[in-house]
């Protein structure tokens, strides 16, 4: 009895010990996949709570070489929606100068949005973390701006603009795009109209040359 007693005490201190290891982002940390045969991507779906709280793009890779192929191929020049459904961790160990980086996570990837209907097409996928392109913590305080400002992904022919999130509520969207290789690759504005999903012909003006091919993301209801 007392030899079982002892054990249950070690499993309990384990669970405590593994509990204390997790942090204020320790979740399932959701995120849009796009791209093609030039980059894949990898966009953090957030929110305003945390531990999601915290906008972060990645440049990606999966480890198997063929599934790699695999997988740009289908996505290459194509806007429709799949999402990566990962492992859990620590989403701030995604951040560019993190102690304990995380270089690579398993994942589902997922032909569509992977809470609302997806349908999981690799399962226990190696993804493999090349380039953080933006990290940066989100704030809870109400705010409006009256621009939408852009990050551009990309410097060949396919290239992607990410929504910069900086109000509340706000939206996440991300808009592929076709454009010539001597076109600047620098941050897009334009205007913004409350939550309404900024026209294409709005970011073509702001981005002469390009041409908008479609909306790879649009939401609203995680960024109340």
């Amino acid at each position: 009895m007392k030899r079982l007693t002892l054990i249950f005490a070690g499993v309990l201190l384990a669970g405590a010990a593994a509990a204390a290891d997790k942090g204020p982002t320790w979740g399932t940390h959701g995120m849009a996949l796009f791209g093609g045969k030039e980059a894949l991507y990898a966009s953090h779906l957030p929110m305003f709570h945390a531990p999601h709280d915290y906008q972060v793009v990645l440049q990606v890779r999966i480890a198997d070489p063929k599934l790699d192929a695999a997988l740009r191929q289908r996505l290459d020049g194509k806007t429709a929606l799949w999402t990566i459904d990962p492992e859990k961790f620590e989403l701030n160990r995604l951040a560019p100068h993190a102690a304990a980086a995380v270089r690579e996570f398993k994942a589902d990837l997922v032909d569509g949005h992977f809470e609302r209907g997806g349908k999981t097409q690799y399962a226990g996928a190696t993804v493999v973390v090349d380039k953080v392109l933006v990290y940066r913590q989100l704030s809870a305080d109400a705010a409006r701006r009256a621009s939408a400002r852009y990050v551009q992904l990309g410097s060949g022919k396919q290239r992607y603009l990410v929504k910069e999130i900086d109000s509340r509520p706000d939206f996440d969207h991300i808009v592929a795009l076709e454009a010539s290789p001597a076109l600047a690759t620098g941050a897009v504005v334009a205007d913004k109209q409350a939550l309404d999903e900024t026209p294409a012909a709005a970011l073509e003006r702001a981005l002469p040359g390009a041409k908008v091919t479609g909306t790879v993301y649009f939401d609203t209801a995680d960024l109340k």
